[in-house]
């Protein structure tokens, strides 16, 4: 598929006519020599916004046995590695907005405490390489680690460069028996990237170890799974497009930034990543002459193997 275009941006987050305007793009390889368009369309007032109640305020009892600790001396690093333009073999085009999204996120982490790095069209030993040496530095005075991956991608393989490289070859340097100082603690990694060449047509709806003793940082007897405390958080789930525009960067980066940026400190992990799907799913969609490519969306898939709740 080559150059689709249109978007439909959170109503509260439109910026002007200009960048509402701008061509979207997918993070596949070109599957088809044939061309199309998308033409992006403005929501109607109230549709698809996100409403935040800030006069329902509740409360809830938490067992710190059952939540990840946090009081260490740094919150953790956080690595980006934003891939943009990519060589001809490749046959990859050029990731317009990604360097949008890439800054949004930079900004985004560093204020909820992270360290963050951010690296710039990295082939694919340079990305392995880098993560390798990440995983290599002590993190014993570090919370948690994170890392981003923007760039094209397959469904299991993420692209450099100069081509693809295996997800679980990156992910797999941080396991609990290759990286010590990170075990008992939360990885987690966010994956901006398609996962094959579907498109989701959507579907109309009516509807709007439990004590202390268990604590691996203090108890080391006590075996865990190597593949534990690790969280993925996928822009798609399998098979399918992940959507990105060139003024406004990928829609699950967008959606990920806001709910961080307005609850990052309040809510759990997951319950940040819900509300990502949430945005996602309802305020976006794709618009196009051609009905084979009308009001197309997309979701965002969360796989979790973390043992306790995570607050940053």
């Amino acid at each position: 598929m080559t150059d689709p275009q249109g978007v439909v941006l959170p109503s509260s987050e439109r910026e002007d006519e200009g960048e509402d305007q701008q061509e979207d793009s997918v993070d596949a390889k070109p599957t088809r020599s044939n061309r199309f368009s998308f033409f992006g369309r403005k929501k109607k007032d109230g549709e698809g916004e996100l409403q935040v109640n800030s006069d329902n305020i509740s409360y809830r009892f938490t067992n710190p046995a059952y939540q990840y600790k946090m009081n260490y001396k740094r919150l953790g690093k956080c690595v980006i590695i934003n891939n943009k333009n990519f060589d001809a073999q490749t046959g990859m085009a050029t990731r317009g907005g990604t360097d949008k999204d890439a800054g949004e996120l930079f900004h985004c982490f560093k204020r909820l405490g992270f360290e963050v790095a951010t690296y710039n069209d990295r082939t694919c030993d340079q990305m392995q390489n880098l993560l390798k040496h990440a995983a290599e530095e002590s993190h014993h005075d570090c919370a948690c680690f994170a890392c981003i991956l923007l760039s094209h991608g397959e469904e299991g393989l993420i692209y450099g460069t100069d081509g693809s490289i295996s997800i679980k070859t990156l992910t797999s340097l941080f396991r609990g028996d290759n990286c010590k100082s990170l075990v008992g603690k939360p990885k987690l990694f966010f994956i901006q990237a398609c996962r094959g060449s579907e498109f989701d047509d959507g579907i109309q709806t009516d509807s709007g170890s439990a004590d202390d003793s268990l604590e691996t940082d203090a108890s080391p007897r006590h075996k865990i799974p190597v593949e534990a405390d690790f969280l993925f958080a996928y822009s798609t789930v399998p098979g399918y497009y992940s959507w990105r525009n060139p003024g406004k960067g990928s829609w699950f980066v967008q959606a990920l930034c806001y709910v961080l940026n307005n609850h990052g400190k309040e809510l759990e992990v997951l319950q940040i990543l819900t509300r990502v799907n949430y945005l996602v799913a309802t305020s976006f969609e794709s618009w196009a002459d051609d009905s084979r490519y009308c009001a197309k969306k997309q979701i965002p898939c969360v796989v979790s193997m973390l043992t306790k709740e995570l607050y940053f």
